[in-house]
């Protein structure tokens, strides 16, 4: 063993050297070179990527085939087609770098081993597909020439990736319903592209000019320029897909055969359409009938009770009210099926800093504001309805959101005050204060100007909240009772005396249950005793049932036994029963 083993701390100059050399070292290329991240694929990295993605694809399945059909458009761009071309191929090679850097979800969680992320996608349709389309087919431009677009069509099966960025799209926008009618036009524009550039190339296959049916002699004016090549084939397109009409009878056998099989998908391509449509419409309808109450059935309510028409026009213009102005009745209904969690996290978002307003819950728990958020109901009221009388029993309380009311005297026209967005009124109400003199009942007359949006706490919901906060709801009784304080609508010698008849109800409530106890430990000692009688008796008749069989028989039994006729104390076989075997007799 060396000295450098034995005595700790001790090093050669060979192992300083060693140290030196590993701690002067530079790290590894391996080690320094940082790898890419791990994409999420619900994330916004890799949705913009989806998003990128489609200009390529589109770029692909519109020009490519457009210059496979329009020779002068191929050659007069020539150098530009190749610049996009291999720009497309460059972000085709970055998506399938992207989808090995792209985890997925397993159990309900984001793996990020690119391992396993590597082995996945490699033994997916996608990934096939995807090598498929980045394969060199342009080296054929060696042999063929470089205006041989139609090499290039592997490229377009890449389109899944167009697909599913539409469908995160449509998940992700505020017009869902706008942009599906968007995305089946373009749907319906790249089909009839498509068709438009088979019919130009089916005319050069035929002869240009040969019959009605083809396109025109380029050699007629106007006809030889590109553009009127295009718009002439798309136009015709057009009429042939929408069963219009009104295009010249084919000639030939191709021509017929192109004919029917238009006709065919614009069959197809009608019912799609007309499909998806209708779809569209009853979405948007459904979604229309869930933020807005339908007023149809409240319509034909009135009618059939013969509602005079005054009140009948004030309902019909709070129904147009709310559906103009995009104002939602039942937000409870239309969050029901978030989980409770996120719906409450939807709902504090929403409500929390109108909430904070009332005065009485500022400087309560964050749980608590939470779970009364959700408890706010909307309402809106229409210009002159009341939202509460004098006199009323207050149920609940309101907190203004938008809109003007005004406290009005009984004649509902001299005004005392104005309320407007951000106060609210009715908070005492809602809490059972001791002393307060109003007795939870309406102090004031209160009016809407025009339409107006409150919030409404009930008070059977703050309390089914408060059941669980204690102390919340003895701050917020004190804070309402400093508020009556200043408004000298509490009476003090009211409320001690009921503070007092509380606590001596309280006070004989706590008597009751201690002589409660009492009686019950009482009960409990009788059963106790009344089961050692018990025991102790049937103990003693045991005794005496033993003695009893120890005395002499009679001399009537004693010749009756003789007779043959079993007395008492002798079994039937002639024995003594005092003498049973394996029974014991008494000490």
């Amino acid at each position: 063993m060396e000295v450098s083993d034995k005595v700790p701390g001790y090093r050669t100059m060979s192992q300083d050297s060693k140290v030196k050399t590993t701690e002067s070292s530079p790290p590894t290329p391996s080690k320094a070179r940082k790898s890419l991240p791990v994409l999420d694929p619900s994330g916004d990295c890799y949705y913009w990527w989806l998003n990128t993605m489609v200009f390529p694809v589109m770029y692909n399945l519109i020009i490519v085939i457009c210059r496979a059909c329009f020779p002068d458009l191929q050659h007069g761009y020539l150098v530009a087609w190749l610049v996009l071309d291999y720009t497309s191929d460059l972000l085709y090679l970055l998506d399938i770098v992207v989808h090995f850097h792209t985890g997925f979800l397993e159990q309900g969680i984001l793996v990020e081993d690119k391992g396993r992320i590597a082995s996945r996608y490699v033994r997916t349709w996608s990934f096939v597909l995807d090598l498929a389309s980045l394969l060199p087919t342009d080296a054929a431009y060696a042999s063929l020439g470089p205006h041989t677009p139609t090499l290039r069509l592997n490229r377009f099966l890449r389109a899944p990736r167009l697909f599913e960025a539409f469908d995160r799209t449509e998940t992700r926008t505020a017009y869902p319903n706008a942009f599906r009618i968007a995305k089946l036009m373009l749907y319906i524009f790249v089909v009839i592209h498509w068709n438009s550039c088979l019919y130009f190339a089916l005319s050069r296959y035929l002869g240009l000019g040969r019959d009605v049916w083809v396109y025109p002699d380029p050699a007629r004016p106007g006809f030889e320029r590109l553009l009127r090549q295009y718009l002439y084939s798309f136009y015709f397109s057009t009429l042939i897909l929408t069963t219009v009409g009104d295009t010249p009878p084919p000639a030939r056998e191709e021509e017929c055969l192109f004919m029917v099989g238009d006709f065919l998908l614009a069959v197809m391509g009608f019912a799609t359409i007309m499909g998806s449509m209708s779809s569209v419409i009853y979405n948007m309808n459904t979604a229309d009938a869930a933020f807005y109450p339908d007023h149809a059935l409240v319509k034909k309510y009135m009618k059939l009770h013969r509602v005079n028409r005054r009140l009948e026009r004030r309902v019909i213009d709070w129904y147009q009210h709310l559906q103009i102005n995009k104002k939602m009745a039942n937000e409870v209904a239309i969050l029901q099926h978030l989980p409770e969690r996120l719906r409450a996290e939807v709902a504090v978002s929403v409500h929390l800093s109108t909430l904070r307003r009332v005065q009485i819950f500022q400087n309560c728990e964050a749980s608590l504001l939470e779970e009364l958020v959700l408890k706010l109901q909307p309402q809106t009221y229409s210009p002159g309805e009341y939202v509460c009388r004098k006199g009323d029993v207050g149920r609940e309380m309101y907190i203004i959101r938008e809109g003007q009311l005004a406290v009005v005297a009984d004649d509902g026209v001299t005004q005392y005050a104005m309320l407007g967005a951000g106060l609210y009124f009715g908070e005492i109400s809602i809490i059972n204060i001791k002393g307060n003199m109003s007795g939870n009942r309406r102090t004031a007359n209160i009016k809407s100007l025009g339409y107006s949006d409150l919030f409404c706490l009930s008070k059977e919901d703050l309390r089914e909240v408060l059941s669980e906060y204690p102390q919340a709801q003895a701050v917020m009784e004190e804070k309402g009772r400093e508020i009556l304080l200043k408004l000298n609508k509490l009476d003090v010698n009211a409320e001690a005396a009921e503070i007092a008849l509380q606590e001596a109800t309280e006070a004989r409530l706590r008597g009751l249950d201690q002589q409660l106890d009492d009686l019950q430990t009482k009960f409990a000692r009788l059963l106790a005793e009344l089961e050692s009688s018990a025991l102790k008796i049937a103990y003693r008749i045991e005794r005496l049932e033993w003695q009893t069989r120890e005395w002499p028989v009679p001399e009537e039994l004693a010749e009756a036994d003789d007779e043959g006729e079993p007395g008492e104390g002798t079994s039937k076989d002639g024995e003594g029963t005092a003498g049973w075997e394996g029974f014991p007799g008494p000490e």
